[in-house]
């Protein structure tokens, strides 16, 4: 299989006490999508990232880049 790169924008929303919880992540088509959408979500959720990944899945190798970050994240997205 080929290198492949996939474009995310993972939500969070507050949990109990100062806990934060993963909305189901949005897949986007590309890394400006997914910085728009991340924006528009940064308005109604306690985090947002949007990261590209990319990988070779057959060989089990990603690489994850951040696109834009938000808010208050859970490691090991609040890092780098």
């Amino acid at each position: 299989m080929a290198w492949e790169t996939v474009y995310l924008v993972q939500g969070f929303k507050t949990g109990k006490g100062a806990r934060l919880t993963a909305d189901t992540p949005i897949r986007c088509k590309s890394a400006e999508a997914a910085r728009r959408k991340a924006v528009t979500l940064a308005t109604t959720k306690a985090g947002v990232v949007a990261f590209a990944t990319s990988g070779d899945a057959d060989l089990g190798e990603y690489d994850e880049e951040p696109i834009l970050k938000a808010g208050r994240l859970p490691p090991p997205f609040e890092t780098a």
